[in-house]
């Protein structure tokens, strides 16, 4: 998985308009983020981005198939799906997909439960 600086630099100024853009390092390739969000992934130059079961079909539809990796011999399939690669060139409908991607993102956060605060017994004996 790689991600060239012309290419990452590019996208970047691609999903600018979203505010708070930001590419970090990963494997290789790079995380897509937007205010710490992760909503899609750039691997050899290709840009995958968030999908659910609902958007995803978008996807399907224009021929693309999810992020997959080799997960101790076995290919592991992941909720980030290539964007079609004509929209790279269409500033417009590539930031519509960027913002769905997003949305989705930002609904999976928020469906995850925040971490526990409960203090063990004995993590309570030291505060004594």
């Amino acid at each position: 998985m790689t991600a060239s600086r012309d290419f990452t630099a590019f996208i970047q100024e691609l999903f600018a308009p979203l505010g708070g853009v930001s590419l970090r390092p990963m494997f290789g390739g790079a995380g897509v983020y937007c205010k710490g969000l992760m909503f899609g992934l750039i691997a050899d130059d290709t840009v995958y981005l968030k999908a659910d079961a609902d958007s995803k079909k978008a996807f399907e539809a224009r021929g693309c198939g999810p992020f997959v990796y080799d997960g101790k011999g076995k290919p592991v399939a992941m909720s980030y799906w290539k964007l079609p690669p004509d929209l790279i060139d269409d500033a417009e409908q590539a930031l519509a997909w960027a913002r769905t991607a997003l949305d989705v993102a930002r609904a999976q956060k928020a469906a995850v439960p925040p971490p526990s605060r409960r203090i063990t017994l004995g993590a309570a004996r030291r505060h004594r």
